[in-house]
């Protein structure tokens, strides 16, 4: 430290230490006390969206209110928004850690609101981001925020095994729901990204409850587990195949989608294996991608799988379906993918990929018409931004 120069004693721990330092479960309460000394903060708010993204719920006060429009308003956006309508101005943050959508920090300050201001605040934001995305798989705390009722057990192992809700960076965000959130059991997706190669598969396993749910958990963990050791995706439908028929001997099986889409030149490989459709929206036009069917994961020993191409576009939008979603037909009505579903995604053409997905699944909500539902659903969005 240079003699005389008492500016670098005197600078304040970076956050991220502060972070890096403090129990899991006590990430908020060091986000808030580093506010209020350094930012004269004074009510400082974590607000985690829920299983369906669609209401923000405090951390720090568990008894307040859920997010209120502006603070709905920046997790929607994924920009701040700063509330100059009080006496101390009150800035709203987007909590956000490699494309996933985590909820919001409030933070209520009486220093003058401006541009360097927010910036200041959004770096802590995103270190705050990062850190309770680490923190989340050894602590309960947060999903006690982000759950406002009790998982049947297929959806506890479903939810467990996602990769989370969003990812995305410069060139592309892909984002998926569940539908039920808190009873979903044999539909699942999952996603991973090496690279310029992000592999994405939509599966729907056969049957209900929790052995739905067990059957998919083999499937999933055996596409990783060829995935994880090198394999292209014809060699994780192999070995997931061949795993599932040698545990149920063909009497269940799992339909999967697998894609691999290079995210420099836009070419996706495909192994189609069941039921999940894919649906691609280039600029006002919107058509399925016409894949040949080959046999669901599991249905016969020694299955072998071929793959096919197909090619995205800059600003292409790919939308990939479960059963759930596109044969829905409540009633005796069309079935949702017929019609009902490219409407839907025609109305998500000027949101990001993180809101599309929740349009699609209130249209099929809407389809029902209060109708309870026969089978549950998964919507993937991938938006390939180059």
């Amino acid at each position: 430290m240079p003699e005389g120069d008492p500016t670098l004693s005197d600078r304040p721990t970076p956050v991220g230490a502060l972070l890096r330092a403090a129990p899991p479960d006590r990430l908020p309460e060091v986000v808030a006390d580093h506010l209020r000394r350094h930012y004269a903060a004074g009510r400082t708010e974590v607000l985690l969206g829920d299983l369906m993204l669609s209401s923000l719920w405090p951390v720090l006060d568990r008894d307040g209110p859920s997010g209120n429009t502006l603070a709905l308003r920046c997790f929607g956006s994924q920009r701040p928004v700063v509330d100059i309508a009080h006496d101390a101005n009150r800035v709203y943050l987007p909590l956000t850690a490699w494309g996933e959508r985590l909820g919001v920090l409030v933070v209520q300050t009486t220093l003058p609101s401006g541009t360097g201001l927010t910036d200041e605040l959004s770096v802590i934001a995103d270190e705050f981001a990062v850190a309770l995305r680490a923190a989340d798989v050894v602590t309960d705390r947060y999903r006690q925020v982000t759950r406002r009722e009790r998982l049947t057990m297929a959806a506890e192992l479903q939810w467990e095994m996602l990769p989370g809700r969003s990812l995305g960076d410069d060139r592309f965000l892909v984002a998926g729901q569940l539908q039920p959130a808190y009873a979903v059991f044999g539909d699942h997706y999952d996603w991973s990204l090496i690279g310029d190669r992000l592999t994405l598969t939509v599966l729907n396993g056969h049957g209900d409850g929790l052995d739905a749910a067990v059957l998919t958990t083999v499937a999933v963990n055996a596409m990783r587990n060829a995935r994880r050791s090198g394999a292209n995706i014809v060699e994780q439908a192999e070995l997931a195949s061949d795993a599932l028929y040698s545990r149920y001997g063909g009497a269940a099986h799992a339909a999967t989608l697998l894609l691999e889409i290079d995210l420099v030149g836009g070419r996706v490989e495909a192994v189609d294996a069941g039921s999940p459709r894919a649906v691609l929206a280039r600029e006002r036009e919107i058509r399925p991608v016409t894949l040949e069917q080959q046999l669901p994961l599991g249905m016969f020993g020694e299955t072998r799988y071929e793959t096919q191409r197909f090619l995205l576009e800059p600003a292409d939008r790919l939308l990939v379906v479960s059963d759930g979603v596109h044969a829905a037909s409540p009633g005796g009505r069309a079935p949702y993918g017929e019609s009902a579903l490219l409407t839907a995604l025609r109305r998500t053409r000027l949101q990001p990929a993180t809101e599309a997905v929740g349009t699609v699944m209130r249209g099929l909500r809407e389809y029902h018409a209060g109708t309870e539902p026969e089978d549950d659903a998964v919507t993937v969005c991938l938006d390939w931004r180059r």
